[in-house]
């Protein structure tokens, strides 16, 4: 049996993450990362596979060269137990590795429904599997009417991606929700939204749930609750994930009211020569402490980050999840940062709210210049910002990142308003017209007239 300081299970965004910065904190332990997959695709990138990138080989995280370079270990393997009396974990082939600390970025599965007939040929849900993708894209090359289930961002992205590689394709999204993206954005981003793809051609039906697949050995058909039926030799399912918790489970580790493993603020396990992050772990809100479901890559190297530095020594804590999300529809970037307005009021939170949009480019006659809308929600009586949202020009996907910033750091308006930007005609909206600081200008203005 070889033995490490450090083992990682898992070498998706959370494990690399953790894995590399557990090395630049303790650059003398000995470090080893064990995955089930030999290729590992980019989470965020698979929907892209399916059209502008192409095949599953082109999206992978190079974590055997990342590896390598940071002087770490890793083997392929399953695992299938964790002996924590003997600090060892055990693989389906037989071999065993001793650990001094341990961390689980086992990532998570996608939810597939319950439903009659979800295991016929052609219905497929999103699992980072390379050889899988491969096979929903080779069945997407012969489909004539595909069904996504889910109009979040994976249901979205998928849709743009097949129209991109088929535009005689009939591509219908069904949602249980009223708009698309209802969970990250405000009502009027949403509707913008659903406005985008419906110019290409793709059918939204939105307030419909699906009862079951219909066909023989492969589908046919997806019958709504509606009662309507529509065709479908393909569908596609994008209706989130559930944390892996399998062998965490089995190991006795404590798992959390929303099913995953159960992680105080330094990412311990209620083993504490066990950590755990990403998909798999357990969440609290930033806003309430109160548990949050939200999966999203930059969440798990965030996780990844704090457990990897506390192996040995408290060095970070995990302050909860924000939740920053972005994407592109047609030529427009959707992104939200914190709670939505809606959100914040069902939190409990009075709110008030700052808009303001403009040309990111000034002179607006400059090259790329395109119109952008910033949205910012505030507390009304601290005025500490709970939110954001970004619409139009692709340079929002940033400025999305400098909301988060502000969230996290709990800015006011008024600070907000009064920060130093750094402005440039080919790259920025105007000093007088940023939207970012005209937003916060225009909740502090409705703040004093209450």
């Amino acid at each position: 049996m070889m033995n490490y300081d450090v083992i990682i299970v898992g070498a998706s965004a959370a494990g690399v993450t953790a894995a590399i910065t557990a090395k630049y904190h303790y650059p003398n332990k000995k470090i080893m990362v064990i995955r089930k997959e030999e290729l590992v695709p980019i989470p965020c990138g698979i929907p892209y596979t399916f059209g502008i990138v192409g095949a599953p080989e082109k999206g992978l995280i190079p974590a055997d060269e990342m590896f390598k370079k940071n002087n770490i270990d890793t083997r392929i393997g399953d695992v299938i137990e964790i002996d924590r009396s003997a600090s060892k974990i055990r693989t389906d082939n037989g071999e065993e590795y001793g650990y001094k600390r341990l961390i689980l970025a086992t990532g998570s599965n996608p939810i597939v429904p319950t439903l009659s007939g979800k295991d016929k040929e052609n219905v497929f849900s999103i699992r980072k599997d390379v050889p899988y993708l491969q096979k929903i894209i080779d069945t997407l090359q012969k489909a004539k009417h595909l069904c996504i289930v889910g109009c979040g961002f994976i249901g979205v992205e998928i849709a743009e991606e097949c129209r991109r590689k088929r535009l005689d394709l009939e591509i219908t999204i069904v949602e249980m929700l009223t708009h698309c993206l209802q969970l990250v954005y405000d009502e009027e981003f949403c509707i913008k939204a659903e406005s985008t793809l419906k110019e290409q051609n793709i059918n939204l039906l939105l307030d419909e749930k699906v009862e079951s697949f219909k066909g023989d050995e492969f589908v046919k058909g997806v019958k709504l609750a509606s009662g309507r039926i529509i065709d479908a030799d393909m569908v596609i399912l994008g209706i989130g994930a559930v944390a892996n918790i399998d062998i965490a489970s089995k190991a006795g580790l404590e798992i959390g009211p929303t099913k995953g493993i159960q992680v105080n603020r330094y990412m311990q396990t209620s083993d504490p020569a066990i950590y755990a992050c990403g998909d798999c772990a357990e969440k609290v809100s930033f806003f309430d402490g109160k548990k949050s479901p939200l999966k999203l890559a930059s969440i798990a190297t965030m996780e990844a980050r704090v457990a990897g530095a506390n192996l040995f020594s408290t060095n970070r804590v995990n302050m909860g999840v924000i939740g920053v999300y972005s994407t592109v529809l047609g030529n427009c970037a959707f992104a939200a940062a914190g709670l939505t307005r809606s959100q914040a009021v069902e939190r409990g939170f009075d709110v008030v709210v700052g808009e303001s949009e403009a040309v990111n480019r000034h002179p607006g006659c400059m090259p790329d210049a395109e119109m952008m809308k910033v949205k910012l929600i505030f507390e009304a009586g601290s005025q500490v910002i709970l939110g954001g949202q970004v619409s139009g020009a692709k340079s929002g996907g940033e400025l999305i990142n400098a909301i988060s910033a502000c969230i996290h750091q709990r800015m006011t308006a008024d600070d907000i308003a009064t920060f130093q930007t750094g402005t440039h005609p080919a790259l920025t909206a105007s000093p007088i017209a940023y939207q970012l600081v005209n937003a916060a200008e225009m909740a502090i203005g409705k703040m004093k007239m209450r």
